[in-house]
């Protein structure tokens, strides 16, 4: 046996088998998409991501234009169990509309939602990749697993304010909001593909059902770029939305982000972009192990021991 492979193999007897927990050593923001990702911050990880848009609306049959900005903001927060976040969403947005004989201002809290996330299935709990030390192209094959997808649920309720512009109703009131949530880590993590199965605003007058899918690719440790298509469909509002962006990593705790996205369709014809912030705050985090419990992980770990006292 080559030294190269006696080292692959020793390598492999002194790697822990263990599970870590969701925590990422960096930050892991849902911006600058829509979609929400299936996995939670952490316990007790509480994680910011706020950002600043502009917007370009015109409406063929109407006949009207509008220009404004808006700022929306995530507020993330693991507690009680890895797999469990809860979640704030806060979208407030400003307009001129224009239209041939007047111009009006609307302004409203767009979006208020809270809710809570759970990771239903991990594929990566409890698998370790196995590495063939003798075929550099058994090792270069394509990887099944990966299609296996963690999924997560969400649940929350929306709060909408009296005489708000952006809803059909002008009452106020609660509406319940579900989604499915899932995630594929692909070409070794260098790819992420997230796709959100969203149903809002359910037992309202106007129920919205759509999807989110979101292709991130990373480019090194500090730069990352997505493509996404959103659709929504309901009796007050349908439209698709394509979008793309781009993120930089600060540091371990901090990222920044721009988007541009576009309507397919011109009743209205929206365009806005917009730029974003993250920051995470995980001092009280603790790393969560779990050894897996079976007859080869129990003899690995004994063979572990046995070397580093030799």
């Amino acid at each position: 046996m080559s030294p190269f492979k006696i080292a692959v193999f020793i390598a492999l007897i002194l790697t822990p088998v263990i599970h870590y927990g969701q925590h990422t050593d960096e930050i892991n923001s849902n911006r600058p998409g829509k979609s929400m990702s299936a996995y939670a911050v952490g316990k007790s990880v509480f994680q910011v991501e706020s950002g600043i848009y502009g917007i370009q609306e015109s409406h063929d049959l109407l006949n009207y234009d509008a220009n404004g900005f808006g700022v929306d903001m995530s507020i993330r927060y693991g507690a009680f169990h890895e797999k469990l976040e809860f979640v704030a969403d806060l979208q407030y947005q400003y307009e001129d509309v224009v239209t041939r004989t007047v111009t009006t201002t609307k302004s409203a809290l767009k979006q208020t939602t809270i809710g809570a996330k759970f990771l239903v299935y991990d594929p990566f709990k409890g698998y370790e990749k196995k590495i063939n030390v003798f075929s550099w192209k058994a090792n270069r094959r394509f990887n099944w697993h990966q299609l296996i997808p963690a999924v997560s649920v969400y649940a929350g309720v929306n709060a909408t304010f009296s005489n708000n512009p952006y809803h059909f109703s002008p009452e106020s009131g609660f509406s319940p909001k579900a989604m499915l949530i899932t995630q594929n880590h692909l070409g070794d993590g260098r790819w992420v593909l997230v796709t959100n199965i969203i149903a809002d605003y359910i037992m309202s007058d106007y129920p919205s059902y759509g999807y989110v899918l979101t292709l991130t690719r990373g480019f090194n440790r500090k730069w990352s770029g997505f493509i996404e298509n959103q659709g929504y469909k309901s009796d007050f509002y349908s439209d698709a939305i394509v979008r793309g962006g781009a993120a930089y990593l600060l540091s371990n705790r901090m990222q920044i982000d721009a988007s541009i996205s576009s309507s397919l369709k011109t009743t209205p014809s929206i365009l806005y972009g917009g730029i974003g912030f993250s920051w995470r705050y995980d001092a009280n985090y603790k790393d969560v192990i779990i050894n897996l419990d079976n007859n080869d992980s129990k003899k690995a770990t004994r063979r572990a021991k046995k070397t580093k006292k030799g």
